[in-house]
């Protein structure tokens, strides 16, 4: 096979209302038992996802906070990427009621309140940015997206990102994909998203995933040829 790694986002993506389904899960079972590395790359916090998800060994790798922090399922270790936020930033976001959840670095609310947020940050002049995922808006450091985030993985297991397929449905992934050999965005995508990835399965959510882990398994995606105005050569 050409592509030896799977970076998939998970709500929208592999998860459906936040749960990922038993068929999504053996599909993922096996890609890994034939030997791709599989990689999530999440929005979320890991409590979340943990109090969510119960199958994260299946992965290698997790990318979490939108790029900010790097779970080792195997070793349940923790790596932070990324600073935390200024308390600063916190205390003018509590002071305006803003509703928020806080990660490590990763500060997390929902539309309409990124206007808060973005006022916060312009005043306070700092050089962070806000991210969004449909409904929601997140706050990081400037340099951290998905992609910086798989790049910090890639390097720990030694793999280029020509070799990765990378899978998503929002706008909080288009940064990761770009950066992956081969974009993928599931059915049920942003259709902004679809516009601008190689492959758009038929299937929606863990049933596009399925059917996309077993056209990579094939081989059958080996010979597509990625649109080059879909990817950079650098994180952007």
């Amino acid at each position: 096979m050409k592509y030896t790694v799977l970076a998939t986002d998970y709500d929208g993506t592999i998860a459906h209302d936040g749960v990922v389904d038993e068929a999504t899960l053996d599909a993922l079972q096996r890609a890994r038992a034939a030997g791709l590395r599989l990689v999530m790359v999440t929005g979320r916090e890991l409590t979340s996802l943990f109090n969510t998800f119960a199958g994260c060994a299946v992965f290698d790798k997790i990318v979490a906070e939108n790029g900010a922090v790097v779970h080792d399922p195997q070793k349940e270790s923790i790596e932070r990427l990324a600073e935390g936020p200024p308390p600063e930033f916190l205390q003018r976001l509590e002071r305006a009621q803003v509703p928020i959840s806080v990660g490590h670095s990763i500060v997390a609310t929902v539309t309409p309140h990124d206007r808060e947020m973005l006022e916060a940050i312009h005043t306070l002049g700092l050089p962070w940015h806000v991210i969004y995922n449909k409904g929601a808006a997140m706050a990081l450091p400037l340099e951290v997206t998905k992609a910086t985030g798989l790049a910090a993985v890639l390097k720990i297991i030694g793999v280029e990102a020509a070799e990765v397929v990378g899978v998503g449905d929002a706008e909080n992934d288009y940064a990761f994909l770009r950066y992956c050999g081969l974009s993928v965005a599931v059915s049920n995508a942003l259709p902004e998203v679809k516009d601008v990835v190689d492959v758009v399965t038929a299937g929606a959510r863990g049933t596009g995933v399925t059917e996309l882990i077993g056209r990579l398994l094939s081989g059958e995606l080996d010979a597509i040829v990625p649109n080059p105005a879909h990817h950079v050569p650098v994180l952007a």
